[in-house]
């Protein structure tokens, strides 16, 4: 327990001197990259991967492997809390219904098809060039682009569940797409941004050279600009808001540990072979359900759920980066860039088909950009790419992105379990068969839908 501690506290001072490091450089300002990226890197060159193999001197060894056990184990309150004070009502018309089904469905397609891309690599490697990965290598491309950093942490614990011995390589090799996606997507996303404003596609911004210092550094000094964290929901002189919150997701955690050890205790058929985090994913469905029944929503804030999400988040980057396995990585180094390129412009020419097909002068760029930093990024990138375009938020581009999102949000780490089950039954030629068909279906959905208007 001591040495978890002091992972903790070397974590810590990773991140802070990732903010510091970012502070310093405008490079890293420029490139919009995260703190806890550059936090991890650090890490990683100091760590026996790097500094340990060139100095004979690095961070204890035991660390690493402790630490590569974070990001798998974080992402189980990060997604278990997802469904906590979730809303899809929508207020207004057809017309904004239609728009939000349609970014869902867009959204899940790119999930499909970033599938497709990675299985189809693997088919490629193995029946072809006859030099076969691992089974299931391909979902760490949806899992790194789409999913982010520390969702990077998913694959490797259900792999780790599923007792397959290169779960830590399969965790690498999703961190290093996530990697390449980040960075990758805030790169290629201000070129794009650049020339449609140049062409006149964008319908708001007109000079993409102002982009405010702040967004660029990561923080506000004035402090009248400084957003609240959120809403104080309980007193102190009962609880701490954000330890009710979090005390809230843990339990839910935790009893989803309970009822998954007596599932398989008594070896219940299906259910022994679900991955915990998906036990406490539904367990949040059915909490949040009966705090709406108590009518007891007044006591959860969306805002403070997400910070705890986000703090978890932070976290399983710089750990998932610090113990990136760079001998493995670098094994399957040909088919990660082909798998990465591939992805890059598989997602985004299937993004902006999409979008300026059924968003025809309704933002079709604004729309097409935001998606796009989400299925290369997080959310959090596909807003700040939309900020640049649309600094004010005046369009309807992110409530139309946000609930599309929520929809992906819940289903998509269950499109990459299952991906993975098949691959693992069959071979990777059974993944491409069922994404090509997902792919197809959703395309006519999404026609049908916007048939009539």
């Amino acid at each position: 327990m001591q040495q978890f501690f002091y992972i903790l506290c070397y974590l810590s001072f990773l991140l802070i001197l990732g903010v510091i490091i970012k502070s310093k450089f405008k490079i890293f300002q420029d490139l919009f990259i995260p703190a806890s990226i550059i936090g991890g890197t650090v890490g990683l060159l100091i760590g026996p991967e790097i500094m340990g193999r060139v100095f004979n001197i690095s961070t204890p060894v035991v660390w690493s492997k402790e630490i590569s056990l974070l990001p798998s184990l974080l992402i189980i309150p990060v997604i278990a809390s997802i469904p906590l004070g979730m809303n899809l009502k929508i207020k207004n018309s057809k017309g904004e219904f239609r728009a939000i089904l349609t970014t869902g469905f867009i959204l899940f397609i790119v999930t499909f098809l970033q599938l497709w891309i990675g299985y189809f690599v693997n088919f490629v490697y193995k029946y072809i060039l006859n030099k076969p990965l691992y089974e299931t290598f391909g979902a760490e491309l949806n899992t790194g682009f789409a999913g982010g950093h520390g969702t990077a942490g998913m694959i490797g614990r259900v792999l780790q569940e599923m007792n397959m011995g290169y779960w830590e390589t399969a965790q690498g090799i999703a961190t290093t797409t996530a990697t390449f996606g980040l960075i990758g997507v805030i790169l290629f996303g201000i070129v794009l941004i650049n020339r449609a404003c140049k062409k006149g596609e964008t319908a708001i911004l007109k000079n993409p050279s102002d982009i405010p210092l702040e967004l660029k550094r990561g923080y506000y000094t004035d402090i009248s600009k400084q957003n609240s964290l959120g809403r104080e929901t309980m007193l102190a002189s009962s609880i701490d808001t954000l330890a009710f919150h979090m005390a809230l997701v843990f339990s839910v955690c935790g009893l989803a540990y309970i009822i998954l050890s007596l599932v398989k205790k008594y070896r219940v058929p299906v259910l022994s072979s679900i991955s915990i985090w998906i036990f406490a994913m539904l367990l949040m469905m059915i909490v949040w359900q009966i705090i709406k029944k108590l009518n007891l929503e007044w006591c959860i804030d969306v805002k403070v759920k997400s910070r705890i999400s986000s703090l978890f988040t932070e976290f399983a980057i710089v750990s998932a980066i610090t113990s990136l396995p760079l001998k493995a990585v670098f094994t399957y180094f040909y088919p990660i860039i082909i798998m990465v390129v591939l992805g890059f412009l598989g997602t985004w020419y299937c993004i902006k088909y999409y979008c300026y097909r059924y968003f025809k002068n309704n933002y079709p760029f604004e729309r097409a950009i935001s998606m796009a930093g989400t299925s290369f990024g997080v959310f959090f990138t596909g807003m700040l790419l939309l900020k640049i375009c649309d600094p004010e938020f005046k369009s309807p581009v992110l409530g139309d992105y946000s609930l599309g999102f929520s929809l992906t949000a819940l289903v998509g780490p269950f499109m990459i379990i299952y991906s993975i089950t098949l691959s693992l039954l069959y071979n990777p030629v059974i993944p491409v068969i069922f994404h090509t068909i997902l792919i197809i279906v959703f395309s006519l959905v999404i026609y049908n839908i916007n048939r009539k208007k």
